[in-house]
């Protein structure tokens, strides 16, 4: 069943997610060569908490971290440790919080100083894929026309929609209905109504889209081990716009400007 959201959910949803957007901006900062996954889970905990929120992956299905850090080949789910980054990586911090019963959820990937042409196109990919998608969110339309324009956009550059997760309803829950795959063909799924709040998150792979997932039973990486990368914003639907409630005020103001040039 979807869960519809009034305008105050909304807000307090938003409030959420801005926890979110500003510790991964602090994340994505941090990534530098030398530095252990570790400690970027140990500074997400500590501002999380600094922040008066409460992690939203550590303990979830016994995940033992705050934050998912996934490196090159990992797709999802990496789990922090003593790993640290290289010159030439890639990795997808995905992160959650929970403030006053609300969840908040985004993810970004970034490169580790300089990387392949192939790197750097992978991210900018999956990073447009997500706004081409966004303009299929209109009231009326069907969740797979979003899908439909992101699996169209990601392989008209030559690389490969993972199938195997989705994005997915968010509030109160981390994980509401409805499913959002990257991929499908348009016309199908739930209507787009006003009060949807959605986590969108395109996941693609330079190579192959299969799966493998690790002995800790949590790792998703490439099967082939090509390069993967991941992207993910919280947005709510009104009955004439939509709100990226995980970007900063600032930063939504940019990619909406940046969507308009381009519309």
């Amino acid at each position: 069943m979807i869960i519809y959201k009034s305008d105050k959910e909304i807000l307090a949803i938003k409030d959420s997610n801005q926890i979110v957007a500003t510790i991964l901006a602090d994340l994505s900062a941090m990534v530098e060569p030398g530095i252990q996954t570790r400690e970027l889970d140990e500074y997400a905990l500590a501002k999380t908490k600094e922040m008066g929120a409460i992690p939203a992956f550590k303990g979830y299905r016994n995940f033992p971290a705050c934050l998912c850090t996934s490196i090159n080949e990992e797709i999802v789910h990496g789990i922090p440790s003593k790993r640290s980054l290289r010159e030439g990586d890639i990795i997808s911090l995905d992160f959650g919080v929970i403030l006053d019963g609300y969840y908040g959820d985004a993810a970004v990937t970034i490169p580790v100083g300089e990387v392949s042409s192939t790197a750097s196109k992978l991210i900018s990919v999956v990073q447009q894929s997500f706004f081409e998608g966004l303009k299929q969110l209109k009231v009326g339309n069907r969740i797979s026309d979003l899908s439909y324009a992101i699996q169209q956009y990601v392989e008209s550059h030559g690389f490969s929609v993972i199938k195997t997760f989705v994005g997915h309803g968010i509030g109160m829950s981390l994980h509401e209905e409805p499913q959002i795959p990257n991929f499908g063909f348009p016309g199908h799924g739930p209507k787009i109504k006003p009060g949807m709040v959605l986590a969108i998150e395109p996941m693609i792979a330079a190579g192959d889209w299969n799966v493998e997932i690790l002995a800790d039973k949590w790792t998703a990486i490439t099967k082939d081990k090509s390069l993967s990368a991941h992207y993910e914003n919280t947005v709510a639907v009104r009955e004439d716009s939509v709100e990226i409630l995980s970007l900063l005020d600032t930063e939504s103001d940019s990619a909406y400007a940046k969507e308009s040039k381009h519309a």
